[in-house]
């Protein structure tokens, strides 16, 4: 039976319409059972923090419990292969941490590419590290430690928590901004690094915030600087390596992902629930607590910001001939 034009085109424009709607009521229905986050890391970190304080956020706003479950190993490879393999639902989420933007280079072979594989929800937190130096090194500005490492080259340890991470990288960006030399030394971890340093088996260290702050106020370490554009109010008399090192910036940028192919209705829920949680005065306060400063925006906002961090690091990882361990 032949159907009149009309009829014909009313029917093909609801048929057409039925996958929007089915999305939409998707979205709305969202979530129905309990989600993951899954963490690239172990627990007790900055991303296992995040991930908790985000995940008891949604958890109140939903009405479904959101799960942190940690995956570490493998560079934080592990993890956000588990995600990129996952059903794309929004039943797995990815809590993004730097590895996201260095191992892109760092690892000649992935079993995924982060940007293509990853739909990006929303920015969660830009963090500060801040370089430290042991108090025996005759420096107390950077131009100082600058003056200093190049009349002494390759006679300054510079320790890491381990090849490619957001410490490590943040010191190989100096060196190649400020034409020193420094000899790497990775260790097992922040931990056993900060007890190099005050140890003083080296003399300098980019740290995280939270790692290094007791012994800032204890003396036990001298701040030089903080890595981010602007100073951070957990010490503000430090200037940043931007105030002597134009251009210079270094952070530990945080945020939320979620395999390929989510539908974006979900996507838009998701964000807009992080971003009511970042304008939310007690997340604020806990996020400050980790010398954190919230980012907020849109799903673009995060990926943009993204490949960014992937060109930067990208570049810094050549520059140094930088390979995993």
């Amino acid at each position: 039976m032949k159907l009149p034009r009309r009829k014909f085109l009313h029917v093909a424009a609801v048929a057409a319409a039925l996958p929007a709607v089915s999305r939409s009521a998707w979205a709305q229905t969202y979530p129905a059972r309990p989600v993951r986050i899954i963490v690239a890391t172990g627990p007790a970190g900055a991303p296992d923090i995040l991930a908790r304080l985000v995940g008891q956020w949604l958890s109140e706003r939903l009405g479904q419990q959101f799960v942190t479950e940690n995956r570490p190993g493998g560079g934080n490879n592990i993890g956000t292969e588990a995600v990129v393999r996952a059903p794309p639902d929004g039943y797995t989420l990815l809590l993004v941490d730097p590895s996201a933007s260095i191992n892109a280079t760092l690892y000649d072979k992935l079993n995924f590419n982060f940007i293509r594989d990853i739909a990006t929800v929303a920015g969660l937190v830009r963090m500060p590290l801040v370089m430290v130096v042991h108090p025996s090194v005759p420096a107390t500005t950077v131009p100082a430690l600058i003056a200093y490492a190049k009349a002494n080259p390759r006679r300054i340890n510079m320790a890491s928590p381990g090849i490619g991470t957001p410490g490590h990288v943040a010191g190989e960006l100096f060196k190649m901004m400020t034409g020193t030399e420094m000899v790497h030394v990775p260790y097992r971890g922040g931990g056993p690094a900060l007890t190099g340093l005050i140890g003083g088996q080296v003399q300098v260290f980019f740290p995280s915030t939270s790692l290094s702050i007791e012994q800032i106020r204890a003396g036990k370490l001298r701040a030089l600087a903080v890595t981010t554009v602007v100073r951070w109010d957990g010490l503000p008399d430090i200037p940043t390596v931007g105030e002597f090192v134009p251009g210079y910036e270094a952070s530990i940028v945080l945020g939320i992902g979620v395999p390929k192919r989510t539908p974006v209705e979900i996507i838009d829920k998701l964000n807009r629930e992080i971003n009511a949680a970042l304008a939310d005065p007690k997340v604020k306060t806990r996020l400050a607590d980790l010398g954190g400063t919230p980012l907020a925006g849109s799903s673009a906002d995060f990926a943009r910001l993204i490949a960014d961090e992937t060109e930067k690091w990208g570049k810094v990882i050549k520059f140094a001939g930088i390979k995993p361990e």
